[in-house]
């Protein structure tokens, strides 16, 4: 990956990043972490529509790749907090909001994808 794709990929970043932020001000939590599960269902069915819209190998295309799916909908979605937020309702000994949440959020983001993938086709 050269210069010019990485800086796409923390320009993409940088503005998923503060989407994602955003969203967690303007989407309260509640027992579950719905901002994080919002944001990652979000993020899925982007994700899945712009894979289906670039074509492979083309250089354009793999520059939008870098900007779009790399950047943007890596800064935005957020596994790692869904991860930390999973962990620390087990910890607090609330087990059925954790499944809850594992449940809602991989399954949510496996079917955003789809859906997202079969929009763009």
């Amino acid at each position: 990956m050269n210069a010019p794709t990485l800086l796409l990929v923390a320009l993409g970043g940088a503005l998923g990043s503060v989407a994602r932020a955003l969203a967690s001000l303007l989407i309260p939590a509640g027992r579950l972490p719905w901002a994080t599960i919002i944001v990652n269902g979000v993020g899925s069915l982007l994700i899945g529509w712009l894979i289906a819209h670039f074509s492979a190998g083309d250089e354009s295309s793999v520059r939008a790749q870098s900007f779009w799916i790399v950047g943007v909908c890596g800064g935005f979605t957020t596994f790692s907090s869904f991860s930390w937020q999973t962990i620390a309702l087990m910890q607090k000994g609330e087990w059925g909001a954790a499944s809850v949440n594992v449940v809602l959020s991989v399954g949510l983001c496996l079917a955003a994808t789809w859906l997202g993938w079969r929009l763009g086709q």
